[in-house]
Order: structure tokens, then sequence, then C-alpha cells
């Protein structure tokens, strides 16, 4: 095998998660089912609040998502509360949603000095990992490259992960957006190189990169504070907030403004609640696929229509240090509009999705 075909090779795996994740968007929709087997859901449906109810609801959603749509993302804490037996259902879920063909997102939010954390590959990102999904979430509070070499691992086995950058809980405001007082992004917020460290692993890649953050629906008051621009992102975007927390139509609008199909909402409770009969699940999905795909659609053709009259200053291209990410000052976006609503709030309890 010459050295080109080898690089050639490697290349490819390393692009696989973002190259499928993409495929199934554009066959789905832009809609991510979380699978959040909550104890009051759990009751609501009837179900035994433990391993084995957490496991039947799962069946069901999975049931709701096979063919309406993109990916499925599982809430680790909500097994992991029953022990050794919630994470036998876990794993059973996820094996269940690889044999329907569905791409899986662990919602584990992982983190912490690297040698440590490079134990997780071995959990979910090896051929024989007993909780093999197609993804993960990240935190990067040991400092964004203390999950490189996790990253790296995962882009070589063809999975891909998502960093937390500027979340859908008000709480995580300040430190985002933070001023980092030293590094390479010095001056810059602390999620601004949060981006920015994501985006260099997508630089070579063709097409959406396997390399993707977390970025809140409801955080349109502060987009520009974070300091980051979505649009400007080439890897996957996943979008918690939607539906349940308060996030609206006119939400995605305003956040995802000038993205190009890479973003990926992830919606749970607002589809549960119809449960537990696979029809009305399977029915609220569609409903939602088609509310979020036609959300997105349009903020693509706003974002367009705003350059082409002005209204925007973002600049085309890749910014210092190889990073598509913009300062505040790059994007003058419109001010947000967000619609939450106090009784969604109430519902929300601070949860993710």
């Amino acid at each position: 095998m010459s050295e080109a075909t080898r690089e050639e090779e490697i290349k490819a795996r390393r692009s696989d998660f973002g190259l499928r994740l993409s495929s199934s968007m554009s066959k789905f929709g832009p809609l991510c089912v979380g699978i959040d087997p909550h104890r009051k859901i759990l009751s609501e449906w009837g179900y035994q609040v433990d391993a084995d109810g957490a496991e039947m609801f799962s069946m069901r959603m999975l049931q709701a998502a096979h063919g309406r749509a993109a990916a499925v993302k599982f809430q680790t804490p909500m097994f992991e509360r029953y022990g050794s037996k919630g994470y036998a259902a876990l794993e059973r879920v996820l094996y269940a949603a690889r044999q329907m063909g569905i791409i899986t997102i662990v919602d584990c939010l992982r983190g912490g000095l690297s040698t440590t954390i490079s134990a997780i590959a071995d959990a979910y990102f090896k051929p024989d990992a007993p909780l093999k999904a197609d993804a993960i979430t990240l935190l990067p509070y040991y400092g964004a490259r203390s999950l490189n070499n996790l990253t790296n691992e995962a882009l070589d086995y063809g999975r891909g992960v998502f960093i937390a950058s500027i979340t859908s809980n008000s709480e995580g405001t300040s430190l985002q957006s933070a001023i980092r007082q030293s590094g390479s992004y010095k001056g810059r917020t602390v999620a601004y190189g949060i981006a920015g460290t994501a985006q260099k692993f997508n630089q070579s890649m063709d097409g959406m990169g396997s390399v993707g953050l977390i970025i809140g629906a409801t955080i349109g008051q502060w987009i520009d504070t974070g300091g980051v621009d979505p649009s400007r992102f080439t890897g996957p975007i996943l979008s918690p907030g939607y539906g349940w927390q308060g996030a609206d139509a006119q939400d995605l609008k305003t956040v995802f403004a000038g993205t190009q199909g890479n973003v990926l909402v992830t919606v749970s409770r607002s589809i549960a609640i119809h449960g537990p009969q696979i029809d009305k699940l399977s029915h609220a999905t569609k409903s939602i696929a088609l509310e979020v795909r036609q959300a997105l659609s349009e903020a693509t053709k706003e974002a367009v229509t705003g350059n082409l009259a002005g209204d925007y200053s973002v600049k085309q291209g890749v910014v210092e240090d190889g990073s598509i990410v913009a300062d505040a000052d790059l994007a003058k976006r419109p001010a947000a509009t967000t619609a939450v609503k106090a009784t969604k709030e109430a519902r929300s309890g601070g949860n993710q999705s």
C-alpha cells in the first residue's frame, strides 16, 4: 500500500462520522430524538421506575425515531441512576439502535485529564466497546486540548464527538463568555477557544466534519457575548433547548442564521409526552421534524438575503488560527427574539434536552 493510499484511508476513516451524519440529516432532516427516561415520564407511561422501565421506554422511542429522525441521543444519567442494571439496559438499547441503522449519540458529557479519559475510547469507540456509539458528548473545562487524544481516537475509529461550547443553561453564560487571560486564544472568550480548537479537527475534512459543538437553541440573547458565530463552524452542531425548554422556530432562525445544514436539533420531552402509544409518538416525531427542518431552512435563506443586503458583516473564509469562527465584532446579528414561556421554563428543570 502506498503512503498516499494509506493517508487517503486514514482521512476517509476520520471523516466517516460527519459524512454518515450529514447523509442521515439530508434524508431524514435535522432532528435528533432525545431518549431521556425521566422518572416522571416513566410513571406517566405506566412503566416501573427502574432499569426495565427505562429500557422499555427507550425501545419505544427508538421505534418512533426510526425513519423519522437523523439520530437519537441517550442521556447517560437516566440509566446510570440504576447502577449496573441501568448500564446493561443502555448497552441493549444501543445494540438495538445499531441493528436498526440509527445513528447514536451518548450524552455522557465526559471530561478530565487526557491520561484518564483515554479509557473512554474502550467504552464507546472501539469495535468491541460495550457501549459502542457513533458519538459522545464532552466537557472541555479541563482545557479544550485535554480532549485532543480522545478526539483523535474517536476519529480513528470512524466516530465523532460533540464538545460543549455555548450551552442552553443560563448558568453557563458567565463562564463560557469569560475572556481568556493566556494561551492561543488570549483575549477571546472561553467559548471561542473551544470552538476554535474543535474546528481545527475539521479543517482537512471534506463535507461536514466529525468534531462537533454543543450550542443551545435558547442562547440567542447572548450569542454575541459568547463570541462564536455558528455559521463559521464546519462540523455538526448539536442544539438542545427546542420545545420543552422554551426555544421555538424563531430562536433557531436567530441563533443559526447562515448555517449550512450542519445543525442537529435535539428534542426529547416534547415527543415523549405523547407516549407510550407508538402511533402518537411517531406522529409527534414527524411533526417536530418538519418544524425544525422548516425553521433551519428559513435561517439559511435569511442569512443569504442578509449578506446580499449588507445586513451582516461576517466575512467568508478562514480567520486566524485556521478557525472558522468569528469575533463578536465580526458578526452583527439581529437582536434575539427568544420566546421562552414561563410554563416551559418550569417544566424544563434545567435539563439540556
